[in-house]
């Protein structure tokens, strides 16, 4: 079976469960799910109902689709996403993005939990992404192209998309939150990076660090879809203060975080979708 017969087949799996079609896509990271909980829901579905698609195992993700509405715009949201330190194929990794571009969403917005690498950034801070570094982690369009999909060289000059990231600002302008904005690195995980990866990253010019999120918007982008991202600051990367990192740390940040969060996620995606 080819990667695009596999999103076909998990895509013909959800129009049996519901009839739905999204304008903007959105991806919750890490003690970040419980904005899906506050939209008018329309309905849900499970990764583990659908056929042949990757389940999460990462503790804080749901692991489910919601479908609903941000105002009176149409969402699909991943409550929990993928990673490729859980031992999928980065093929697999990607796949929900794939598939909820299938399902007619136009635009990504993608959200994680990171550390910061950028000394002026602080724990609970929100990065707007304005471009990435992938490190150490596998090409998502290695392979066979998915023609279906995109061309077999997509251009990468602007993956996070300007207008978008106006929108973003605005949002955040209006409701009077601070919002960084920088590059985002990924690497594979699950461990947290070395103080001397650290000194390494800061040289290439990254912001924060995560194990996601890069390997996404390489797939949505090549796939045509508009992209967006922030990343919250859950706590300053290794060698930068003297405290060890935890996921439970992070998993903490995010949920302070959480409230003013939700606003500017929610004002975002009304922005957004007035020009997409």
């Amino acid at each position: 079976m080819t990667a695009y017969d596999k999103i076909c087949k998990c895509l013909d799996c959800v129009k049996k469960k519901i009839d739905f079609k999204p304008q903007i896509a959105l991806v919750l990271g890490s003690g970040l799910g419980a904005f899906a909980d506050e939209i008018e829901v329309a309905g849900t579905v499970d990764y583990s109902e659908i056929e042949g698609f990757p389940t999460s195992t990462v503790i804080g993700h749901k692991g489910r689709f919601v479908f609903g509405y941000v105002g009176k715009v149409p969402v699909v949201i991943m409550q929990g996403r993928v990673h490729y330190y859980e031992g999928y194929s980065m093929e697999d990794v990607v796949l929900p993005i794939r598939l909820m571009s299938m399902m007619g969403a136009k635009a990504l917005f993608l959200t994680n939990a990171s550390g910061g690498i950028n000394p002026e950034f602080g724990a609970g801070d929100f990065m707007l992404i304005n471009d990435h570094i992938s490190s150490f982690v596998p090409n998502p369009l290695i392979g066979k192209n998915v023609e279906e999909m995109g061309t077999r060289f997509p251009d990468m000059s602007e993956v996070y998309k300007k207008d978008l990231r106006e929108q973003i600002k605005a949002a955040a302008k209006e409701l009077d939150i601070d919002l960084k904005e920088g590059v985002y690195v990924q690497l594979t995980g699950p461990s947290f990076e070395s103080p001397a990866e650290i000194r390494m990253l800061r040289t290439l010019g990254a912001d924060a660090v995560g194990m996601s999120t890069v390997c996404e918007a390489i797939a949505a982008n090549h796939a045509g879809m508009k992209v967006c991202g922030i990343s919250c600051v859950a706590n300053l990367a290794a060698g930068m203060t003297n405290n060890p990192l935890t996921h439970d740390e992070v998993q903490e940040c995010a949920d302070k975080a959480a409230p003013l969060f939700k606003k500017l996620i929610g004002k975002s995606i009304e922005n957004i979708a007035a020009v997409i």
